[in-house]
């Protein structure tokens, strides 16, 4: 091994111990320290036919991943022109968008979300003022539904969306576009044949980024969901808390590492594939 790449895995040893140590190894005892609670290999396929052949547990996979791809597309849609202005900004209007948008995460996750059910709620900020507005005629029913799940994890993901996205933008040179617009193109083709193939690695990359926080969350859609909208990491929690069935819960930690060590196996090949065609 050449002198300088053994220097950097030298460097490099202490935090990876400590992440081993933090994260890597109560995963793996707490999966092979379940499993082997059941015996022998054909306990151990017999609950994980079980597991992953339970309906409800289907049903949870399915609305995690339902849930976090329209998380990911309402970010998208809202994160996309506000890392536009973003980008266009300078001085401090930039500095002052830029404190609102990151000073949010100096927060609890806990205080933001019980925020977001104040606002909510039937008596809440937001359906007080449809109600004196007239726009109303009752309260809608915005918290404990797979609605409020939305909101609140689109509200605490979006900024992993707008500052990939930013990074993308700000990196496109607006020479190109100008260029575009002396040749007689219009607005929209511009922004269709020209911008935004430029910035695509960076919608993927926010789009992979906030899809894998998305199926992992626990506490926004604990607080504001409702039965029906269990997702895994909740159904996790009840089968150790409530069930006591800890094989079944170290089953639904596999699948759910796995969809997420392969969604990011497809983020970091893909992000290597935009960094050396940038190069």
């Amino acid at each position: 091994m050449p002198l300088g790449r053994l220097s950097q895995w030298l460097l490099l040893a202490p935090a990876l111990a400590l992440l081993s140590a933090l994260f890597l190894v109560p995963i793996v005892w707490f999966i092979a320290g379940s499993l082997a609670s059941l015996g022998g290999a054909s306990e151990i396929w017999g609950e994980t036919q079980r597991t992953l052949g339970s309906t409800a547990i289907v049903k949870t996979i399915l609305n995690t991943n339902v849930i976090a791809l329209t998380v990911t597309l309402f970010a998208l849609l809202l994160g996309y022109p506000m890392s536009f202005a973003l980008s266009r900004l300078k001085g401090a209007a930039f500095t002052l968008v830029l404190v609102c948008i990151v000073l949010p995460y100096f927060t609890s996750i806990i205080v933001r979300t019980y925020a977001w059910m104040v606002l909510l709620g039937r008596r809440g900020i937001v359906n007080d003022m449809l109600l004196s507005l007239g726009l109303i005629d009752q309260p809608l029913a915005l918290l404990y539904n797979r609605t409020g799940v939305i909101i609140g994890m689109t509200y605490v993901l979006l900024p992993y969306m707008v500052l990939t996205l930013y990074a993308a933008m700000k990196a496109v040179d607006m020479r190109l576009l100008q260029a575009a617009e002396g040749m007689g193109a219009r607005p929209f083709e511009v922004f269709r044949r020209v911008f935004l193939p430029l910035t695509m690695h960076g919608v993927l990359a926010g789009c992979l980024i906030v899809f894998i926080l998305a199926i992992g969350y626990f506490i926004t859609p604990a607080l504001m969901g409702g039965p029906s909208d269990m997702m895994m990491a909740m159904l996790i929690e009840r089968e150790i808390e409530l069930s006591q069935n800890w094989p079944a819960a170290a089953l639904m930690t596999i699948v759910l590492l796995a969809i997420t060590l392969a969604l990011y196996s497809i983020y970091s090949r893909f992000n290597d594939q935009s960094g050396a065609e940038g190069f």
